[in-house]
């Protein structure tokens, strides 16, 4: 089956009134919902091991939904910078930048006016897989330096699998820190907490946090701590941590398999490709957003690690004129009677 990308259709307004469209994709089994307000992932429908499709990420209906939510970032598309960056301030190449404190005394995924609040231009992917969203954000928004053009395509390959392509450039040196913020129940939305679910992290380490979730030294050993992933296990609750991912173990030029998240249940299987440095595991402990309460969807968000501007330890996120900042996250879906 080729790819069938629906034509647009109305999905609501932004606050400002902007009509909002969504973009629907279909292929080898796998059913795609995109919305151009914030670059949400609405839906993502793949059949379990009876060939039952479900809706596994969590969202809404309508538009409303997501802006009204009181726990935002629900499958949007973060930036300028994803994560925090401690204090609300920065500097590069000796100038000082001050940006919103949006989460304590943290400026969280891009402050209060982030890239999720905003309706993106949408046009078919040019090889017609897909569809391509782009924006511009001009110098100084949300305290970040340059203009920034931005573009994100959201496609489906043979096997269903989908594939998120980042770049920018800038027109000034600034940093950039892009991912997409979608909570997972391979039971289905809806089905209950998803503790349940089976995960590897193909991590060694993980950056150790303070109070604010802000790192507080260099990465540590998972090794004989709640944070060992690297071999499947149990979700459980609790987490909102970066782990260092190990380069290399796709085979992939460039990408590596990040995760694997299994539900016993349906059967569902998720992998994680990346050529990111990290992934967020978020449990949703916190949250209790209309019909999902608490540790309903877990977030695995592929990204560059928190507070990198203030950490030169760690992989950098500053983008500079005539360079293209470039990131690919897949993400594959295949079902399985025995655990991953």
């Amino acid at each position: 089956m080729t790819t069938a990308v629906t034509a647009p259709e109305r999905a609501g307004s932004a606050p400002d009134g902007t009509p909002v469209h969504r973009w629907v994709l279909e292929r080898a089994g796998t059913r795609v919902a995109v919305l151009d307000y914030g670059g949400i992932l609405q839906s993502v429908e793949v059949p379990d091991r009876d060939g039952v499709r479900a809706d596994v990420v969590l969202g809404f209906g309508d538009v409303a939904g997501y802006v009204d939510c009181p726990s935002p970032y629900f499958g949007a598309l973060i930036g300028r910078y994803a994560n925090r960056i401690a204090g609300g301030t920065f500097t590069l190449d000796g100038r000082t930048y001050r940006l919103p404190r949006n989460n304590g005394t943290n400026c969280l995924h891009g402050g209060e006016r982030g890239f999720d609040k905003r309706v993106w231009d949408a046009e078919p992917a040019a090889d017609g897989h897909g569809v391509r969203l782009s924006l511009v954000s001009p110098d100084g928004e949300e305290g970040f330096p340059g203009r920034l053009a931005v573009s994100a395509t959201y496609a489906l390959d043979a096997a269903g699998a989908l594939r998120i392509e980042y770049r920018a450039v800038t027109d000034a040196p600034t940093v950039v820190n892009l991912t997409n913020h979608s909570y997972w129940n391979l039971g289905g939305a809806g089905s209950g907490r998803a503790g349940g679910h089976r995960l590897r992290i193909a991590a060694g380490h993980v950056t150790p946090l303070d109070g604010d979730s802000v790192p507080t030294g260099p990465p540590a050993p998972v090794a004989g701590t709640r944070f060992d992933f690297r071999e499947p296990r149990e979700v459980g609750s609790g987490y909102d941590h970066n782990f260092v991912l190990d380069q290399g173990t796709s085979g992939a030029p460039g990408a590596s398999v990040a995760a694997e998240l299994y539900d016993p249940v349906s059967g569902r299987v998720l992998t994680v490709t990346t050529t990111e440095p990290g992934i967020q595991l978020y449990t949703g402990d916190a949250f209790d957003a209309g019909p999902f309460g608490p540790c309903e969807g877990i977030a695995l968000e592929t990204q560059h690690f928190p507070d990198s501007p203030n950490r030169p330890d760690f992989p950098s996120t500053v983008l500079r004129p005539g360079e293209e900042f470039r990131s690919v996250t897949t993400y594959g879906f295949k079902t399985a009677d025995d655990r991953v």
